[in-house]
């Protein structure tokens, strides 16, 4: 005689398969909310990238597309041209001093914010009222600051507040200088991106346990010493983060020069990614254009991959 199923079995039976019924419907609608998303990404990002790599390899020069193969020879071309050797040394002084300045400018900001001034919130607001703004409107308040003058047409901006308070012999040419126009670019830069270090150092900073700087207090370290062997070791992370994310900044940086000098005098001012720009839609060489955004690709890719591998084997461990 065969004996039934018990009640409580087809109970749990069904419940299962209504949970997998349930788990296949959620698998189905997540690939369908994301399938646009990741068709867009495919297409005009990865897609792209491979059609400019393609390009760098052709010798397409002119209005007219020419998919003749040419090999490496377009970044045999590049690196030996003498502006893009240029560009990469602006790009390594240009990177140091906005680093520099970011890191340096924002952590004494967050700081000072720390000390519970009176009016704090007030002061946050303006220190990162600058991010607020593009690096467009940047280049053009900056260009303005930073406009030399002369004494016939009289000084402005910078150089007018310098010889106003009789500091007049630190009065510079600026950006037209070009011993030094690439720092001051990277200046307006740091201006505009110190109040996003703020604001990282500062939340950095509140999630200190107060009780770490008291112990240091009790073991005799002064506020200098605190900072120096507790504080700053924390915020390692912190300051990881903002040089992964100012430095790709920097590699890339293109609207800023663009608003503010352009190429500048005997290239001074000049950049890969201007140099890019003006090689593939002023000169119609896109084959060399194609090969400087490649490498600009790579450096990039070379800061930021490693932190991206670093980042998921923390998580990983944790």
């Amino acid at each position: 005689m065969q004996r039934s199923t018990p009640a409580w079995a087809v109970a749990v039976t069904l419940k299962r398969s209504l949970a997998r019924r349930k788990t296949s419907l959620d698998r189905v609608l997540a690939i369908l909310t994301l399938a646009p998303s990741a068709a867009a990404v495919s297409l005009f990002v990865y897609a792209f990238i491979a059609w400019t790599g393609f390009v760098s390899l052709t010798r397409w020069r002119g209005v007219i597309p020419d998919y003749a193969w040419a090999g490496l020879r377009n970044y045999v071309r590049l690196f030996q041209h003498e502006r893009f050797q240029t560009d990469l040394r602006n790009t390594v002084v240009f990177t140091a001093v906005f680093l520099t300045g970011c890191l340096v400018v924002g952590f004494l900001l967050a700081v000072l914010l720390d000390q519970r001034v009176a009016g704090e919130g007030l002061f946050r607001t303006v220190f990162l009222a600058p991010m607020a703004v593009s690096f467009v409107v940047t280049g053009v308040v900056w260009r303005w600051m930073l406009n030399p003058g002369t004494p016939e047409t009289g000084y402005v901006g910078i150089n007018l507040l310098l010889d106003k308070i009789g500091l007049g012999l630190l009065k510079s040419g600026w950006y037209t200088d070009p011993r030094i126009g690439i720092k001051a670019v990277a200046l307006a830069a740091a201006w505009q991106m110190s109040g996003y270090v703020m604001a990282l150092y500062l939340a950095g900073l509140r999630g200190i346990p107060e009780e770490l700087r008291e112990a240091a207090r009790v073991d005799g370290a002064t506020e200098i010493q605190i900072y120096r062997r507790v504080i700053i070791p924390l915020l390692r992370p912190i300051t990881l983060g903002a040089v992964i994310v100012l430095g790709h900044i920097s590699l890339k940086v293109f609207d800023l020069v663009a608003a503010m000098t352009g190429s500048g005098l005997g290239f001074s001012t000049d950049v890969p990614a201007y140099f890019m720009w003006d090689t593939t839609f002023r000169g119609n060489n896109f084959n060399q254009g194609a090969a400087i955004a490649v490498v600009l690709l790579v450096m990039v890719a070379v800061l930021i991959v490693p932190y991206l591998i670093y980042t998921m084997r923390s998580e990983a461990e944790i």
